[in-house]
């Protein structure tokens, strides 16, 4: 039966021998086995899964842990990623469509559970950058799981569940909101029983009943807002699928807040959407939680009942649910209709600060997904995942700044980008002093896009078919050449005036010790956004127009020696020649790609075509390293003595293909999306599409800070906008300056911003003149605002966002 399987499970042009099902054979003779260079062939990694860690004796080493599934072409084999390998996952360096060599591993049987047990990887290395083997494979998934002889029956290791058996289920790899795995049900549920309906009460009544010994009659109730989901698992809770959800649910008599607990999340939460009418049994009613968010429900006039929230347990009593079809729903039952309160652009300045309104525009600019650190969150840590969005909608020459949250709408969310009919509901306005406002989601905000609209309960509201009927008089073409996607993008930005209060109050950027930042650094995850600000002096800058390049060089890892991040964080003396700045170049590679041999193949002529074209790439860079020892520059007067005395210097400082926004093209959409998005947890062949065309870095400044103390020095990148068309001009204050190097940096664009369709950077006689004005620079005191992005493997983007004097620092 084995070999029955082994042999349906070959695909075209795949080896015979199963590397996978060599290695499981030899772990019983040893504890840990080391595989060489030669034994240890390319698997591919098909699936990266996250989940909360078991709690461990002493120091917790890491919140999450992480299953890997791995296919040598024959078998899948998923397998426990030992803790001391997890950095490589948090910087998105092991990931999906990859392939690695694994050199040890062991095999670990759980002691309180027979028949059960798995593969721990505990060493592997970097193979190639994109995968040889899957696109070999149709269909991944199809591939017999390996488990050992003996463990067939195991549902846990033939399941979508976690290795460690203490746990029921998987997170989303990048954030706790969003729901992930196959335990969450879509879909419309079975036909309607038969509903009595005789006996329901009405919201008004439960108010009376609360705290007094009842037996609950049957609800009748229409959901009107929906918030996101919220994972509350913590080390020690007893509790298999710890999330929470609330919604606001509305009767002939008012609006309550309905509670759905723990595992009723998976099998409820996405059949129960806004419009959608429950009939509700076996329910308990408790206090309301006054400390959470709640919608603004004013537009709807209808009475909020507050006091109390009805909650839908899975026992004691177990909450009965029935989620009613549309079809079956009678005018006589008398449930409101959902309630809009769509706000034009051209009304936003008007409406004031943190009120809520509802937005709908054609998407023009797409920001790249990226995470922030959740503050004052305990272990486990927890993160946010969000994006930048424009859209407009035909009221104004400005567009909606679109604050987007994960709002566990993965599907939604990801798929967002230009030329698509974009809705938000309860957004909440942000008045940006010296800035045009911008929305942001709450937890009650939901997403549609085309191709989601169809049965909204806002597709009948005017506001939504005046939108409609605008966008009939565009043409795609016109609309296409101001669209952008991906990049670097913050708003809104620096004030006028930089000041530190005793007090942390919201939106006040942190000034650190430069030895902070590079703390800050080295804990930076995937794609995590910081923005942190530091004071010196600038000491050197210098003008390039080439990207930052990354080495090819292999790089092992194993659980016994963990690669510390501040490897990257280089010392001084690589200034000196041009032979330390290349080795410097190939200690910044965490994984990068190794050559994979073929002979007499197809393959091997396209490996020989990619090596040829390295070469080339590798030449063009060392041409690029001599035009740059010549590119314009300036140095203050003491920094060549200053630079032999600093205890460190930061070498991060440069632009990256990520750091730039790209024209958005129909024929390109999915390699953009792709490219925007974070990297999937599962590999499919729809998400190995091809990346997007390389697009040369515009011309930048590189800026060298020293710290105020002279201790440690930090590069870091300025991209000064010169385009009224750049999505990072929108909010701009332009007030006129001087274009000198201090005016530009302190205002983030070159006065005036051209309309023409120049290639967005600079001309040589511009940055040669702005340039020139450096040496106003020499021993100024400043205070730099700094946009700090992890974007996976070694690259750790740092641009600057803004750079004060002292003088217009305040101190409160």
């Amino acid at each position: 039966m084995e070999s029955s399987s082994r042999c349906s499970s070959m695909a075209a042009g795949l080896p015979q021998e199963s590397f996978l099902q060599r290695t499981l054979e030899r772990l019983p003779s040893t504890q840990s086995l080391k595989l060489t260079a030669e034994e240890a062939a390319p698997v591919a990694v098909v699936a990266v899964q996250r989940y909360l860690s078991e709690p461990t004796e002493g120091q917790q080493l890491d919140s999450y842990s992480y299953d890997v599934t791995i296919t040598d072409g024959v078998w899948r084999a998923k397998c426990f990623l030992h803790p001391s390998l997890n950095h490589l996952v948090h910087r998105n360096t092991l990931r999906t469509g990859t392939d690695v060599s694994v050199r040890q591993c062991s095999f670990v049987y759980n002691e309180r559970r027979l028949g059960h047990g798995y593969i721990c990887v505990e060493k592997v290395e970097g193979s190639a950058e994109t995968s040889s083997l899957l696109p070999r494979i149709n269909n991944p998934s199809s591939l017999p799981m390996l488990v050992k002889h003996g463990m067939e029956r195991s549902v846990v290791l033939q399941s979508d569940v976690p290795l460690q058996v203490s746990r029921k289920h998987y997170l989303s790899l990048w954030n706790n909101d969003d729901p992930e795995g196959d335990m969450w049900i879509s879909g419309s549920a079975s036909p309607d029983p038969v509903l009595d309906v005789s006996k329901v009460t009405l919201l008004s009544s439960l108010e009376s009943s609360f705290r007094v010994s009842w037996k609950p009659l049957p609800l009748l109730v229409k959901i009107i807002h929906k918030s996101r989901l919220r994972y509350y698992g913590k080390f020690g809770l007893k509790i298999d699928y710890p999330y929470q959800t609330y919604f606001e649910v509305a009767d002939q008599s008012g609006t309550m807040s309905l509670v759905l607990w723990n595992e009723l999340c998976p099998e409820y939460y996405l059949r129960m959407n806004v419009g959608t009418v429950l009939y509700l049994q076996n329910y308990t009613l408790k206090q309301s939680y006054s400390n959470r968010s709640r919608p603004q429900m004013d537009h709807h006039r209808m009475k909020n009942f507050t006091s109390i929230e009805i909650c839908l347990n899975p026992r004691n009593p177990a909450a009965d649910i029935t989620v009613v079809s549309p079809k079956s729903v009678l005018p006589q039952w008398g449930l409101p209709e959902v309630s809009y309160q769509f706000t034009t652009r051209s009304e936003l300045e008007k409406i004031s600060n943190g009120s809520a309104c509802d937005v709908i525009g054609l998407v023009t600019f797409v920001g790249r997904v990226e995470r922030v650190r959740s503050k004052g969150s305990k272990a486990p840590e927890k993160y946010w995942t969000y994006r930048w969005v424009h859209s407009v909608d035909g009221t104004s020459d400005r567009p909606f700044i679109l604050e987007l949250f994960s709002s566990s709408q993965p599907e939604i969310f990801s798929q967002i980008c230009p030329m698509t009919y974009l809705v938000c509901t309860q957004m909440r306005v942000c008045q940006a002093e010296g800035s045009l406002p911008y929305l942001t989601s709450s937890c009650e905000t939901e997403i549609f896009i085309t191709g989601y609209h169809k049965g909204q309960p806002y597709v009948s509201d005017p506001r939504v078919k005046s939108f409609i009927q605008w966008t009939k008089t565009l043409k795609d073409n016109v609309v296409l050449q101001k669209t952008a996607v991906g990049g670097h993008y913050c708003y809104p930005p620096p004030p006028r005036r930089f000041s530190q209060s005793a007090t942390y109050t919201a939106g006040q950027v942190p000034l650190v010790a430069v030895s902070d930042l590079k703390r800050e650094l080295e804990s930076l995850q995937y794609r995590e956004h910081k923005k942190l600000a530091i004071q010196g002096e600038i000491t050197a800058i210098r003008y390039t127009n080439y990207p930052k390049k990354v080495s090819n060089e292999p790089k092992n890892y194993s659980s016994d020696t963990h690669k510390d991040p501040a490897d990257c964080l280089m010392s001084p003396s690589s200034d000196r020649s041009k032979a330390n700045t290349r080795k410097r170049r190939n200690q910044f590679s965490f994984f990068a790609p190794r050559r994979l041999k073929y002979k007499n193949t197809k393959e091997g002529e396209e490996q020989e075509e990619e090596e040829s074209a390295s070469a080339y790439e590798e030449v063009q860079h060392e041409q690029q390293e001599c035009q740059d020892s010549a590119a314009p520059s300036w140095e203050s007067s003491s920094w060549s003595k200053q630079r032999e005395e600093i205890s460190e210097h930061l070498r991060h400082g440069g632009l990256h293909q990520d750091s730039i926004s790209r024209r958005f093209t129909f024929d390109e959409k999915s390699a953009l999306l792709q490219w925007s998005n974070l990297q999937p947890t599962r590999w499919t062949p729809q998400a190995a599409a091809d990346a997007p065309p390389h697009t040369p870095c515009p011309g930048h400044y590189q800026l060298t800070i020293l710290g105020i103390n002279k201790q440690i020095a930090v590069d870091a990148a300025f991209l000064p906008v010169v385009r009224s068309d750049d999505p990072r001009a929108v909010g701009l204050s332009r007030d006129p300056h001087d274009n000198s190097m201090l005016s530009c940096l302190s205002s983030g664009f070159l006065c005036p911003l051209d309309s023409t369709a120049r290639d967005g950077e600079l001309t040589p006689q511009e940055s040669e003149e702005i340039l020139a004005t450096a040496r106003g620079l020499e021993n100024t005191h400043v205070v730099c605002v700094l946009e700090l992005c992890q974007l996976g493997g070694d690259k750790v983007e740092i641009l600057i966002d803004k750079v004060y004097k002292v003088m217009d620092v305040t101190l409160d």
